[in-house]
């Protein structure tokens, strides 16, 4: 047997293998006014089995606005599966099945998958019937944003294995046939990219999300916008990097640190601010007790804000 044939037999077992694990998940959610013409509308997305006694990993926004979902095995059982967690911020979900003696698949290590490393995508792409779809490729790069979706994550996985609507929610196999990421988005009309959540960040919520249905996140309290030219120019601002509040919970962390609406932040825990997403890292990355640098007018300001505790905060002028 030569090396291609034995590439070739490794492929075809884990994809045989992890296909046992991997469900076809459909939901259906009701629009219109209750009780004037409620339609239904459907939607299908993958999953994959990780415990045998039922939970599955897919999409936030494969199950998103349902409260339970029909789940369809690949050996022909069907389910109705209870919405067990959701983290629409990492579009992560979990969902639970009676039973058990399910397959199952393994979570591997996506912190050291190598770029070029060959990978399979598995899901029930399209909703087409007559089993899954197994798809190759190769992680073509990693740690890769995506602005452009409905929440702000980065961190993931890009892939060239075809990733088709209804593979959402799918796993990305490597070939030791362990999960490395969930599959979760594909580019309009740029073939060969797709993008996977990376499985070590979902390893990390999985017991938050087993245990109380979400996941539990350092807060401060604020929404902001980051400053360009059109905005300095709006708010009167002094044009430079950084994200000014646009609104602030009353009685967060952030309004008892002394910080209000209008005031841009420019450093948080000792690193400059340029975009949301510097100030959403610096939030998930606080231990306790965190430096933030902020405009208010023409003057600078520092303050010190700690996410749990609430408590009075002092704020020291550095100049005018």
């Amino acid at each position: 047997m030569n090396q291609i044939e034995e590439l070739n037999n490794n492929m075809v077992e884990i994809a045989e293998k992890a296909s046992r694990a991997v469900v076809s998940i459909n939901s259906t959610i009701y629009s219109g006014n209750f009780g004037y013409g409620m339609s239904p509308v459907k939607g299908s997305g993958s999953g994959f089995l990780i415990s045998q006694d039922g939970y599955i990993l897919t999409n936030n926004h494969v199950i998103e606005g349902s409260e339970t979902v029909d789940v369809l095995l690949n050996d022909g059982r069907k389910y109705k599966g209870q919405i067990a967690g959701t983290d629409p911020q990492t579009d992560v979900a979990l969902v639970k099945i009676p039973g058990n003696g399910f397959p199952v698949m393994e979570l591997g290590d996506s912190e050291n998958i190598r770029t070029g490393s060959i990978v399979l995508a598995i899901g029930n792409a399209l909703g087409l019937p007559g089993g899954h779809t197994v798809s190759m490729g190769v992680i073509s790069a990693k740690n890769r944003p995506m602005p452009w979706a409905d929440f702000i994550f980065e961190g993931l996985l890009q892939t060239d294995a075809a990733i088709n609507p209804g593979n959402s929610g799918g796993p990305l196999v490597d070939m030791a046939g362990k999960v490395i990421g969930i599959n979760t988005a594909i580019i309009a009309q740029a073939n060969g990219i797709g993008f996977s959540i990376p499985i070590s960040t979902v390893k990390k919520e999985l017991d938050d999300m087993i245990k109380t249905g979400k996941v539990n996140r350092n807060y401060i309290g604020i929404s902001g916008i980051e400053i360009n030219e059109s905005v300095s120019e709006r708010y009167g601002l002094i044009p430079e990097n950084g994200v000014m509040v646009a609104r602030i919970d009353p009685y967060s962390p952030a309004y008892e640190a002394g910080i209000r609406s209008g005031d841009v932040i420019t450093a948080f825990g000792g690193k400059n601010i340029r975009s949301m997403r510097d100030l959403i890292r610096g939030v998930s990355e606080m231990k306790g007790n965190t430096d933030i640098l902020f405009r208010r007018g023409g003057s600078k300001y520092r303050t010190t804000i700690e996410y749990r505790n609430k408590r009075e905060k002092r704020i020291i002028i550095l100049d005018k």
